[in-house]
């Protein structure tokens, strides 16, 4: 086990804890999607998607999350 598997081993307990911690709490604002919609001023349910999708800091988002399914799933853009 080299230093970088312990350190994203850590990443992500540190992260399912926090995000644990705050489905437990149920307060609104506190889980990663919640921070994400606020950043982006996304309302779920109340907004129209041409009004999220003109934002550029969505566009960001969404091809963040294509690249990671891309290169998670199938090693492209390495």
């Amino acid at each position: 086990m080299n230093g970088w598997l312990v350190f994203w081993l850590a990443w992500c307990g540190v992260f399912v804890v926090g995000e644990g911690i705050a489905l437990a709490r149920t307060q609104r604002g506190d889980t990663l999607s919640e921070t994400v919609w606020r950043w982006l001023h996304v309302t779920p349910g109340k907004t129209k998607a041409s009004a999220a999708l003109t934002r550029f800091p969505t566009y960001v988002v969404g091809a963040l999350l294509v690249w990671l399914f891309g290169h998670f799933l199938f090693g492209w853009w390495t």
